[in-house]
């Protein structure tokens, strides 16, 4: 082989590395260098005690607390956090709902009943009184009557006018609120288990308190009548507060014949 043959040959290899060479870098993927930035600053949080399961009103909380991370900046003060109370958990774990509480909410100690008060004491507000009174199935709109419900106290009685046989009914309080109310188990005359309630405590004025008291003396039957909830914010009078004034029933004249004393009905 001459010497011309031998270089056209290695012309042509260098040529074809060449073009090897310039073909690879044409379809290689460019590198792409990403911009590193400041990191974002981490939140800082705070362990709240929270209720983890819904807990109704004048229910223990016992077993359901639990710490939980919590924003600091979002942290109330009536909240309790571990780096402040760090016992709080076991301290509060036999507390009873004074209000009802519901799954993830904070616990606050005004939702809690005070340390040796009873249930009723701790929700019944500055001023009222809490009154019980004997219920029945027929009187309590079917078993229907919850605590929180608004209610209306009728009063029925025998007509005590002269000559009178028949009866007397009258709403003597208004807008009531219902705070409690038992229920036991009975059978029906189907053999079917139902729920009945025997009492009602309701929350009253102490003049609400000496109506109903007296109303319960003359009343043959009294009976809740249920109210709608949008009713609730009404603002109604005292009641009848005739049964404790001595004034007499809105409508009658008072008689005293023979040394009794007797209402009648006002002529028109």
């Amino acid at each position: 082989m001459n010497t011309s043959r031998l270089i056209v040959l290695g012309v042509a290899a260098a040529a074809a590395i060449g073009a090897g060479l310039v073909a690879k870098n044409m379809v290689s993927t460019p590198t792409v260098v990403a911009s590193v930035g400041p990191s974002e600053p981490a939140i800082e949080t705070a362990d709240v005690l929270v209720v983890w399961q819904d807990v109704p009103i004048g229910s223990p909380i016992d077993g359901q607390l639990r710490w939980q991370a919590w924003p600091r900046d979002a942290v109330s003060n009536g909240f309790i956090t571990r780096d402040m109370e760090p016992e709080a958990k076991e301290l509060l774990g036999h507390s009873v709902a004074r209000y009802a509480m519901y799954k993830g909410e904070p616990l606050r100690r005004s939702k809690l009943v005070g340390e040796g008060q009873s249930f009723m004491s701790s929700v019944l507000p500055a001023g009222k009184r809490a009154v019980a009174t004997r219920i029945s199935a027929d009187t309590s709109a079917g078993g229907f009557i919850l605590p929180n419900d608004f209610v209306d106290v009728v009063m029925t009685r025998r007509d005590d006018t002269e000559g009178g046989n028949g009866f007397v009914t009258e709403t003597i309080l208004k807008n009531i609120k219902v705070l409690a109310i038992d229920q036991t188990i009975q059978e029906d005359e189907n053999g079917q288990k139902v729920k009945v309630g025997q009492t009602a405590t309701l929350e009253l004025t102490p003049r609400q308190g000496e109506i109903i008291t007296v109303a319960q003396e003359m009343a043959d039957r009294l009976t809740l009548a249920l109210r709608s909830v949008n009713d609730a914010q009404e603002v109604v009078g005292v009641g009848a507060d005739y049964l404790v004034s001595g004034a007499g029933r809105p409508g009658t004249v008072r008689l005293i014949k023979f040394g009794e004393v007797s209402e009648v009905g006002a002529r028109k």
